[in-house]
C-alpha cells in the first residue's frame, strides 16, 4: 500500500513538471534568443567577425536552413543539380549568420518576451515573440516551426507580420531567372560581405 502511494506521489509530481516545462519549440526560440543576447552584450568587443562566430552554432541548431533555402529559391529548386543546391545553402546559411551577426551588435537593454502558447499549423507551429527595446515600441517576431529528424527547427520568420522567405523569395526571384544557382550564390555572398564589412545596427534599438 506504501508502495503505491509513493508511485503515484511520484507520478503526480511528475505530471506537474511536465505541465509546467515549456512546449519544446518555446525552449528552442528561449534558447536562441538567450545566445543573441549574451553576444550582444559581448557584441563591441567581439566586433562582426566574433559575433558571427559565436551565433554561428546557435543557428544552426535553431533553424532549418536547408529547407529556407529551398523555399527563398521556390519552384526552379527541382530543377537545380544536388552541387547547386548544396552551394546556395551554404551561401544562405553565410548570409543568415551574417544578419545576426550585424543586426544584434550591442546590448542596450533590450529584452526578448516570447509566448508561452504556441499556435498550432499542422503540420508546424508558430511561435509568437517580441523584440523590446527599453522605452521603445515592441517589434513583433513570429517563428515559423518545423519537425526535423526529431527536433523542432525555424523554417521562416514573420517579422512585424510579414514572411521573411516570401520577401526573400520575392527579391531574388528576378536574379534566379536570368542565372539561376550560380547568380544567386553570387548575390547572397555579396550580402553577407556587406553585412560582415559594415557596422551593425544595433537590433530594434
Amino acid at each position: 500500500m506504501l508502495r503505491l502511494i509513493a508511485f503515484s506521489l511520484c507520478f503526480i509530481a511528475f505530471a506537474a513538471q511536465a505541465a509546467d516545462a515549456p512546449d519544446p519549440t518555446v525552449a528552442r526560440i528561449e534558447k536562441f534568443h538567450d545566445a543573441l543576447l549574451a553576444t550582444m552584450k559581448q557584441g563591441e568587443a567581439l566586433g562582426t567577425a566574433g559575433r558571427y562566430k559565436k551565433l554561428e552554432p546557435e543557428v544552426e541548431a535553431a533553424f532549418d536552413l536547408a529547407t529556407m533555402t529551398k523555399f527563398t529559391v521556390g519552384p526552379p529548386w527541382a530543377k537545380m543539380t544536388e552541387d547547386e543546391r548544396k552551394s546556395l545553402i551554404a551561401a544562405f546559411r553565410r548570409m543568415t549568420i551574417a544578419s545576426y551577426a550585424h543586426n544584434f551588435d550591442v546590448f542596450k537593454g533590450q529584452k526578448f518576451v516570447t509566448n508561452p502558447k504556441v499556435e498550432a499549423r499542422d503540420p508546424d507551429r508558430l511561435v509568437k515573440s517580441q523584440v523590446v527595446p527599453e522605452g521603445e515600441k515592441p517589434v513583433n517576431l513570429t517563428y515559423r516551426m518545423r519537425q526535423v529528424g526529431g527536433e523542432w527547427k525555424v523554417i521562416d520568420v514573420i517579422y512585424e507580420f510579414v514572411s521573411q522567405l516570401a520577401t526573400r523569395r520575392s527579391d531574388f526571384a528576378a536574379t534566379v531567372a536570368s542565372g539561376g544557382a550560380p547568380a544567386l550564390v553570387k548575390k547572397l555572398d555579396e550580402i553577407s560581405d556587406k553585412l560582415m564589412k559594415s557596422k551593425g545596427r544595433s537590433a530594434d534599438r
